[in-house]
């Protein structure tokens, strides 16, 4: 495809999708990046951003100072919007939300808390603030916080989840039934006939994390984005609802939390397997085996590790191509 054939797509996507998402963060396209733990650095985020998207910088997995640099690296390297993700339940979250303040951030998702923590606070010094959520209780608290939008993930998402199970086909009309607010779908998102599908059953944008995981400027291991592009159908499984609801790879961590649970689901057991830095070691070292692989079911359609800018290339592409033809 030429670039003017493809810049004549964009454009035309563009004009027909200025919604409330791309006004929200001042973005060209209604398509967020994930802010994935041990994948979305500088790097990851600048790029998405530079192509027309929102990325975003994972708190999750950086210690505060690391967080810095990341936002310093990522101000240098794109003029354009971008946000940090921020669970709620991190260890320094005062210390992470000054950083992000002093910084300069507009745009800040936070997940896994309760939104009302700082939304109010966020917004008073000028913030956009969004809050991801699994089910359309927890939508409606949103709205009730005050946030500017919300993420609604289905549970075939990768990383933590909800415990209701509720896929990303029931979860967003349902959703956008209920609430006012701009509503951005993630979960089992990669391709852009799926990035239609969602904006058709009401979604004002997406979100995408498996996708950007597995492309040249995500920050995991070499080794994690060549297992991500060889998985199929049934290799991840949703586990740990004792503790928090993950989607995890079936490899020998994961069996053997599995085992953990035919001794008694013994919650103080689970928490100590855990607690010996398992992620880092499989999605930012490249342990295949002994670490903790967090990845979506739509894993299952990605064949291979590419730039963002194809990604973007290929979504636009694919959300144009796709023809609903009348009953």
């Amino acid at each position: 495809m030429s670039n003017f054939i493809h810049f004549g797509i964009a454009e035309k996507m563009y004009t027909e999708n200025q919604n409330r998402i791309t006004r929200l963060f001042d973005i060209k396209y209604p398509i967020i990046q994930g802010g994935m733990i041990w994948h979305s650095g500088w790097r990851l985020a600048s790029a998405v951003s530079n192509n027309g998207g929102l990325g975003l910088i994972g708190a999750g997995s950086m210690y505060p100072d690391i967080l810095r640099e990341n936002i310093q690296k990522c101000k240098a390297a794109t003029y354009k919007p971008f946000g940090v993700n921020v669970p709620m339940l991190y260890p320094n979250l005062d210390e992470v939300i000054q950083i992000i303040l002093e910084e300069g951030v507009k745009i800040i998702f936070t997940s896994a808390g309760n939104p009302k923590t700082y939304t109010e606070t966020l917004k008073k010094e000028g913030l956009k603030v969004a809050h991801v959520v699994s089910s359309t209780k927890f939508a409606i608290k949103c709205e009730d916080a005050g946030v500017d939008a919300i993420v609604a993930e289905g549970f075939e998402a990768g990383g933590h989840n909800g415990r209701d199970e509720t896929t990303t086909f029931c979860l967003i009309p349902n959703v956008r039934k209920h609430i006012s607010k701009p509503l951005i779908a993630a979960g089992g998102i990669a391709l852009g006939s799926q990035m239609k599908a969602a904006m058709v059953l009401g979604a004002d944008g997406v979100q995408l994390g498996s996708r950007f995981a597995a492309t040249k400027e995500a920050s995991s291991h070499e080794n994690w984005k060549q297992k991500i592009i060889s998985l199929n159908e049934g290799d991840t499984h949703l586990t740990l609802k004792e503790l928090a609801p993950v989607r995890l790879v079936k490899n020998k961590f994961f069996h053997d939390l599995e085992n953990l649970y035919e001794t008694g689901r013994n919650a103080e057991a689970l928490k100590e397997t855990l607690g010996r830095a398992r992620a880092k070691r499989g999605m930012f070292e490249g342990d295949l085996e002994e670490g903790e692989l967090e990845i979506g079911q739509v894993s299952a359609l990605l064949d291979g590790i590419i730039s963002v800018e194809e990604v973007f290339t290929n979504l636009l592409r694919e959300y144009r191509a796709t023809n609903v033809p009348d009953l």
